[in-house]
């Protein structure tokens, strides 16, 4: 292995530190301790006192290589954001198709370069709208689709082969796909001209976000599918966004953030390798969703580890040849999680941090959370002003000027290897352990999270992990003062309307007969379901029609508590 220094130059530098400790540290801690004994990062990985070259001299030259060379960590491309700034793409979701549609364009006229949808709990979970399940959550937290003319309505007037559009859902997202493939199909665009990805990374509910229908073999199986098809059909598009965020907002470890999420990536593509597709014929359209939390040279550190762990993994494991099947391009959120009710300004400068280390990690794209959303789903003024935060990042910060610009940091260098080797550990006890979606039926990955949210729980309270506003500089009374975004209580009438008059109007035979030919196509492992999908939103089906019938199939799926 080259080093970037030979042995003489390491141990000089080492006795230099220690030399330094003994005599300049030591004097002047005698006269003013450190703030705590230990420092660590927010994943709990320790922070020495100073980093020099002597803690990177074991990693090898090519492990830094260049932006958008192999390993990647400095970044996916080569020009990075030299050429084009990441795409900003505000999330946005409530009400009606329609309602959301505004907030789009609102969105768009402000400079958002790209769409990013929420969906209510309902349309996640496969209930129609006038579902008794659906009863007060209909356009509560995200937008309602039950159908195809939902779907039209959510995006009216908007140019799906100039705007890329993502879609956040998770065990119904072919449906969504289904919807958004038909919908370009009606206005004659060319598939493989779209951008996008839905999220469709069912494996990370059962670990984390808790958001599932089926049990997991079809669940993943669906996940499967959808990689295949677009693979095939759709060749700009990213049929999963593999996702760590909600890993993280479960309460995880950036480490466990970035590690399950690469056991997850493992376990989907060996699925699709399984149906004999080579990797490199849909792997260069893989995406990722991570976080980016209040530690910003752990999450920098973070982004350029996932890089190189990836090319390393589609590389050595899954034997990728194409450099772009090693390249990992990612979606980056603000941390919702740290957004607080008191103090509620502070949160601009939070999100503010949070995106800027985004940007130093080489994010593909990029939401900054609205100010409000500790109380509701935000406002035009604060998703204005989130966008804002993004926009003078790009064009006055400076840090775009320069690709990787804390690349060469000691300490930064040597956290991204330290997270490296982490991440690999954990894979490798993945792997002895029987695989993911067996560590999944077990509790294991679980546990994992539930285990840190405890003790960054009780860090809080105790008043060890700082919270401004929460847990120090408390103002005493709260004084929120903040206009919240209402919910239309029309909402759920409007949206009901729609749906029941898409009923009336489709032709009652075709669609049983599409929903026969649906259950066939479940029932046939090596079937695509996509194609009959399509035909099915076309033919007028809801959302709900298409679980249903899958249930009577498949059943549903129960957690097995782990405590």
């Amino acid at each position: 292995m080259s080093r970037l220094l030979d042995e003489r130059e390491v141990a000089a530098l080492q006795e230099a530190v220690r030399s330094w400790e003994e005599n300049e540290v030591k004097a002047f801690l005698a006269r003013q301790a450190e703030r705590r004994p230990e420092f660590f990062t927010t994943g709990d990985i320790p922070v020495k006192r100073v980093y020099t070259a002597a803690d990177v001299a074991d990693i090898p030259p090519e492990d830094f290589g260049l932006p958008g060379r192999y390993p990647f960590t400095r970044g996916p491309y080569p020009t990075m954001y030299r050429s084009r700034f990441w795409t900003m793409r505000q999330i946005a979701g409530f009400g009606t198709g329609e309602d959301t549609n505004r907030r789009f364009k609102f969105l768009i006229a402000q400079g958002q370069t790209g769409i990013s949808t929420d969906f209510d709990m309902p349309t996640l979970m496969g209930y129609d709208s006038d579902h008794p399940m659906s009863e007060g959550e209909v356009g509560r937290e995200g937008v309602a689709i039950d159908t195809l003319a939902d779907m039209e309505a959510l995006l009216d007037g908007i140019d799906l082969e100039k705007i890329s559009v993502s879609m956040t859902i998770n065990p119904t997202a072919w449906i969504l796909l289904a919807m958004y493939v038909a919908l370009a199909q009606r206005r004659g665009y060319d598939l493989n001209r779209l951008s996008g990805t839905i999220q469709a990374d069912i494996l990370k509910e059962y670990m984390a976000q808790k958001e599932f229908i089926y049990p997991i073999a079809p669940s993943v199986r669906i996940v499967r599918d959808c990689i295949t098809y677009c693979a095939r059909n759709m060749k700009r598009y990213n049929p999963i966004n593999i996702s760590g965020y909600h890993i993280s907002e479960a309460g995880a470890s950036p480490l466990q953030e970035a590690a399950f999420t690469l056991a997850n990536l493992v376990a989907y593509v060996g699925e699709v390798t399984a149906t004999g597709m080579q990797v490199d014929e849909f792997a260069p359209r893989l995406a990722f969703f991570f976080v980016s939390q209040a530690d910003l040279f752990e999450e920098v550190a973070k982004f350029r580890a996932l890089r190189r762990c990836y090319a390393k993994i589609m590389k050595e494991r899954f034997g990728a040849r194409n450099p772009e099947s090693m390249r990992l391009r990612f979606h980056c959120q603000t941390a919702a999680a740290t957004l607080t009710k008191p103090q509620f300004q502070v949160n601009i400068v939070r999100t503010t941090l949070q995106a800027l280390s985004a940007v130093l990690g080489g994010c593909q794209s990029l939401h900054t959370n609205g100010y409000d959303e500790a109380f509701a789903i935000p406002t035009e003024d604060a998703m204005r002003l989130a966008l804002r935060t993004q926009q003078v990042i790009a064009e006055e910060s400076g840090v775009t000027n320069t690709i990787d610009p804390l690349g060469g940091s000691y300490y930064v260098e040597a956290l991204t290897s330290e997270y490296e080797r982490r991440i690999f550990e954990i894979l490798d006890e993945v792997d002895r352990r029987g695989g993911t979606v067996r560590l999944i039926e077990e509790g294991w990955f679980q546990k994992q999270i539930a285990d840190f949210a405890y003790e960054t729980a009780l860090r809080k309270q105790s008043g060890e992990k700082p919270v401004i506003g929460v847990n120090r500089y408390v103002d005493g009374a709260e004084r929120h003062g903040i206009e919240t975004h209402p919910y239309d209580p029309t909402t759920a009438e409007r949206q009901i309307a729609r749906t029941q008059r898409v009923r009336r109007e489709r032709d009652r035979a075709r669609l049983d007969a599409l929903l026969e030919q649906l259950v066939a196509v479940a029932r046939d492992e090596s079937a695509n379901i996509m194609p009959v999908t399509i035909d099915l939103v076309k033919a007028g089906a809801t959302m709900g029609d298409i679980v249903e019938r899958l249930k009577r199939v498949w059943g549903t799926y129960r957690e097995n508590p782990v405590f």
